[in-house]
């Protein structure tokens, strides 16, 4: 499998590596970014990139690919994965996909003219055991009709930290924090609900990363927690006076069109780090934690715990173990055709519901998503007429 990377940053250089490990056969045959922050990462578990190429064209043209990776800042993606599909090419392209409603749209009308299996989608955690074992149970019948879900996504501040400094803390380049990190999470919760979000509403700011609490005398302790995660491209040494764009925490409500509720929540410096979930239904309850691997489903009549497992995680992975897994199902979709766990579609509609979010912090409203979702499979449509 002849690959082509657009964007050799530190998780495609990480990823490059997991792919070499997964697929025997999966070979970078070359690349293009001029400030390619991975590059050290990829040369010190030699893992090779081929040839450095100026252009994503000259690379498409030199180069008989099976397979574009595009890991560039996500305001370039859409072009990119237009290139892509353009030269026959099929893609995997990392999360978000697009950053923007107009961007989703345009993206929609692509994947109606060249098909939804030519672009596939880094959200990994489809892949990850322990949400593989939360749909396992839903399936079998052990929580019913979903009524309500509780979730979130927490990261330490050496985290938190670096998004301040990185080129995501500036909503043009990320699309925001909600939609940069966090649509993993809420395209996890819409595929257990198994329905579109129908309304919206949002809280949120930013309060922990602000000057006035910045460390006194920033000691060499302070030093390795905020720049323990080096940034890339447009980095910089700043946290607490950084001139990100982007909020530390933020709430979220939204109501489903099956009337389901959840309330997702996020923070950016919260020293022990969770990852958790609560979904309960009309006969049990399932929760669990992806950083501190645990899941359990208890009966709602006799309170009897039905599942309760522990998960080992990956010495290699950063994702509980799904990285590899993600690795194998694309190498059998490439070769097979077969399925996969998570569709382009899906990360444009959790895309969507994040982007509202944000939306309705910004309007301090409910905002109703039915005009979106007319637009959005409007636009799907007319890119296969």
């Amino acid at each position: 499998m002849k690959v082509g990377i657009v964007g050799l940053g530190y998780r495609l250089g990480y990823l490059a590596r997991i792919f070499q490990a997964s697929l025997p056969d999966f070979q970078v045959v070359g690349y293009v970014d001029p400030e390619p922050a991975g590059l050290s990462y990829t040369k010190q578990f030699d893992v090779p990139v081929g040839n450095a190429y100026e252009t994503l064209t000259e690379l498409l043209e030199n180069e008989a690919l099976d397979l574009l990776m595009v890991g560039s800042p996500n305001h370039l993606h859409l072009g990119h994965i237009r290139i892509g599909l353009d030269h026959g090419v099929k893609v995997f392209s990392e999360k978000p996909v697009v950053t923007t409603v107009e961007e989703t749209m345009q993206l929609a009308r692509l994947i109606g003219q060249y098909g939804s299996d030519n672009v596939m989608v880094g959200l990994v955690l489809r892949y990850a055991p322990l949400y593989v074992d939360l749909r396992k149970a839903q399936a079998d019948g052990l929580l019913g009709d979903i009524v309500s879900i509780e979730a979130s996504e927490h990261i330490a501040p050496y985290h938190g930290a670096f998004f301040m400094r990185d080129w995501r803390r500036y909503e043009k380049y990320s699309g925001s924090f909600m939609l940069e990190k966090c649509c993993h999470d809420l395209d996890l919760y819409n595929g257990v609900i198994g329905a579109r979000p129908a309304r919206v509403a949002s809280f949120g700011g930013r309060k922990s990363f602000i000057p006035q609490n910045a460390p006194e005398g920033l000691g060499i302790n302070d030093v390795e927690v905020y720049h323990r995660k080096p940034s890339g491209w447009m980095g910089t040494d700043k946290v607490f006076d950084s001139d990100a764009d982007i909020i530390d925490f933020q709430t979220a409500i939204v109501e489903y069109a099956n009337g389901v509720s959840m309330t997702f929540h996020t923070n950016l410096n919260v020293p022990d780090e969770f990852r958790r979930f609560c979904v309960i239904g009309a006969k049990g309850m399932a929760e669990g934690d992806f950083v501190r691997n645990f899941f359990k489903v208890h009966d709602a009549r006799t309170s009897a715990k039905l599942i309760d497992t522990t998960y080992s995680g990956s010495e290699l992975s950063v994702h509980y173990g799904a990285d590899e897994q993600m690795a194998r199902d694309i190498g059998e979709h490439m070769v097979h055709g077969a399925p996969l766990p998570v569709s382009v579609v899906n990360a444009l509609e959790a895309g969507l519901l994040a982007i509202t979010m944000d939306e309705a912090r910004r309007t301090k409203s409910v905002v109703d998503m039915a005009d979106i979702w007319k637009r959005f499979d409007t636009a799907l449509a007319d890119g296969g007429s």
